[in-house]
């Protein structure tokens, strides 16, 4: 978004947040992160000189902010977040200062996301995962991450992969997954997944005894809830600012953007199909749930657009 520096409106933030006292404290920094963005942007509105006045904080502007959220990509749970932060500042005002008559929040939606919308990360998301496990420097995290990121495996991939259904060496590499329906497949590795998956096997401090690749303290493999708890961890390392940007990613977002850069790089939706393990019983690729995975966006229809000629 293109906004001017924000401008205090006489310290009615300030105080705003003073109220806020008995939330805890990351609920109060989301809060008024939210606050001051929007607030910057009201003032941003033309005639407003740029400056916020809390009677500028209308229905219209809540709404049309909102869209213009989900028009940068933000996640139907980001927006339902600053509607809460919104919210909460209006009823302020209208019980504890008495600036507003009724509150602007009622009545307004949220946009809805389109049906099975694919996740696309940006490349600005992808660097800061990327740089996130390069910080954390742990040799379990890099396979984690890879196997995610450069092999589009599922959770249960990653979860159940077994000591004997690996073939990892100094140069080559390929796994036996398909754990989720008893599917089984063979996929050969990129060097950036099987380098940190070969690194962590040979000196990653697993358990020798167990047969599962991914260990723990606490039983002999690594669940798939220690796999979304170890990617949250991981994501908490981030500054605030990287932080906002990927709050909402998952794990299996990995896979979906895996699937995303597949196809830019040029694989025919069998392909991907084969080796993100969309199968039918009879062996054939399931091309449905793999067109789900690399539907395309209207900025990439936008993008395309530029590039027809007369």
């Amino acid at each position: 978004m293109n906004v001017v520096p924000y401008q205090r409106p006489k310290g009615i933030l300030e105080e705003y947040e003073k109220s806020l006292a008995g939330k805890s404290e990351k609920t109060v920094d989301a809060y008024m992160r939210a606050l001051r963005q929007f607030t910057t942007w009201i003032a941003d509105r033309p005639g407003n000189g740029g400056l916020f006045r809390p009677e500028q904080l209308t229905k219209t502007a809540i709404e049309m902010y909102l869209a213009l959220l989900q028009s940068e990509g933000y996640s139907v749970s980001h927006l339902a977040r600053v509607k809460s932060a919104v919210g909460s500042f209006a009823r302020w005002l209208m019980e504890e200062k008495e600036i507003l008559r009724r509150n602007p929040i009622r009545g307004v939606e949220i946009p809805a996301q389109p049906l099975l919308a694919p996740r696309q990360l940006s490349p600005d998301q992808r660097y800061i995962l990327r740089s996130l496990v390069e910080r954390d420097g742990n040799p379990r995290s890099e396979a984690l991450f890879a196997l995610g990121y450069w092999a589009g495996c599922r959770v249960s991939d990653v979860s159940w992969l077994q000591i004997k259904n690996t073939n990892i060496g100094p140069k080559v590499g390929w796994l036996s997954v398909g754990y989720k329906g008893n599917k089984m497949r063979d996929i050969d590795l990129l060097n950036q997944a099987r380098s940190p998956l070969y690194k962590y096997i040979q000196h990653g401090g697993r358990d020798p005894d167990s047969p599962y690749v991914f260990t723990s303290q606490r039983a002999d493999r690594l669940t798939e809830a220690g796999i979304h708890h170890w990617f949250r961890t991981l994501k908490s390392m981030a500054t605030k600012d990287e932080w906002e940007l990927i709050l909402d990613i998952t794990f299996h977002d990995l896979r979906h953007d895996f699937a995303h850069r597949a196809r830019e790089a040029g694989w025919t939706l069998e392909e991907i199909a084969y080796y993100l393990g969309h199968v039918t019983k009879k062996g054939m690729p399931a091309i449905q749930t793999t067109i789900r995975y690399t539907q395309a966006s209207r900025e990439q229809i936008k993008e395309k657009l530029k590039q027809i000629k007369g």
